[in-house]
């Protein structure tokens, strides 16, 4: 790796991926992506003439692993950096210890609710005002619904998200006809799928996640829902999880997001095409899963280390504020100015046969995220 000091110390980077549990299929990737961007990298010189070295953990989809291995990627392993974490939930057991107690750069990969608001942590996933705003309104315009019935886990990512929707959705006219919460690893929706075809809705906007995903629609199938006109949403959905269930399950059903592999600018072909190659089978490099996250955030933290010149974490923070990227999975990225989340294109797509097709291209979505306040005071401590 010409250009690299062997007498210098490496710059530790610490990811925390999901790669067991109900969530491995998603953390398997987001492992896959950290070492091929860390190892690209290296082989373009590293980072101010120093090698990254990767620190991966396993969360293994529980909120206390990945609050422990938090804390000893600050305490033992002494990193400069830590990524990762799909639930939002994992998100909030992370921070305790590598934020609050470490005071430790976090940057958080997943599509999520929104309103993370700290000095020290950056979120590199599309927000609601990216989702749900764009989504909802093409959606009644384009069939004619006004009727949301909302199927949803009990964590703070659903609710959330479910608020905007109602927001937006009785802004124009219509309503919500049911909403339901149920915990994550709940399986048995039978009685849920009946009230959704009592309700008379036109929509079934979905956040239920694995493992009770699978079983939800494939009861939401039987039932005939779509087959009868109706309308399946889920705005995580992608590559990844579409294969998790048979197609027809979720054929018709639309998604959000700021990648899908049918994206076809040359930079996402060729990215998808490396990917597959160094990493075959059937952890894919997906939107949905947090890997283009992953990666955007990979590559935003090393512009803004190349502009700092320094691991200083007060200037790396002050230069990933302002970061952008020419090409990324999806086009171009960049922080919004202040707010800490990512402006990004977005894309609507719709499963069909198996495979996502993009119907939508939204172009460049600001994140309409809270200004972080108290960067400055916290970076002076």
């Amino acid at each position: 790796m010409e250009g690299i000091s062997a007498s210098t110390d490496p710059i530790r980077v610490g990811v925390i991926a999901d790669q067991t549990g109900p969530l491995s299929f998603m953390g398997a990737a987001n492992a896959n992506v950290a070492e091929m961007v860390i190892g690209d990298i290296n082989a373009a010189g590293g980072l101010l003439g120093r090698r990254l070295e990767l620190h991966l953990e396993d969360g293994e989809t529980t909120d206390s692993v990945a609050a422990a291995k938090a804390a000893k990627l600050v305490r033992d392993d002494r990193v400069d950096v830590i990524f990762g974490g799909i639930f939002s939930s994992t998100r909030q057991a992370i921070k305790g210890p590598a934020v609050v107690e470490g005071e430790t750069l976090y940057i958080y990969p997943e599509q999520y609710e929104g309103q993370e608001c700290h000095p020290l942590i950056f979120c590199t996933g599309p927000v609601p005002a990216q989702q749900v705003e764009p989504l909802i309104p093409w959606l009644m315009e384009r069939t004619g619904a006004r009727s949301f019935y909302l199927p949803s886990a009990d964590y703070v990512w659903p609710h959330v998200l479910n608020a905007r929707v109602r927001e937006v959705v009785e802004g124009l006219g219509g309503e919500i006809a049911g909403e339901e919460y149920f915990p994550m690893d709940h399986m048995d929706y039978a009685g849920t799928v009946e009230r959704i075809l009592a309700s008379g809705a036109d929509v079934v906007f979905n956040t239920i996640v694995p493992p009770g995903l699978t079983p939800f629609l494939a009861l939401l199938h039987e039932s005939g829902f779509v087959a009868r006109g109706g309308s399946l949403v889920c705005t995580y959905m992608d590559e990844n999880f579409i294969n998790l269930v048979p197609a027809a399950h979720v054929e018709g059903l639309y998604s959000c997001l700021d990648y899908y592999q049918a994206v076809g600018d040359a930079f996402s072909r060729e990215l998808t095409r490396r990917y597959d190659e160094r990493f075959p089978g059937d952890a894919k490099f997906t939107a949905g899963g947090a890997c283009t996250g992953l990666y955007r955030g990979l590559k935003l933290w090393e512009a803004a280390v190349t502009e700092a010149g320094s691991l200083d974490q007060a200037d790396v923070v002050a230069a990933l504020d302002h970061a952008s990227i020419a090409e990324g999975p999806g086009g171009p990225a960049e922080m919004a100015p202040g707010q800490h989340h990512v402006r990004m294109n977005m894309y609507i797509a719709q499963a069909t046969g198996g495979e996502f097709r993009i119907v939508e291209n939204l172009g460049m979505i600001d994140p309409k995220e809270s200004l972080v306040e108290g960067a400055a005071e916290a970076m002076a401590r």
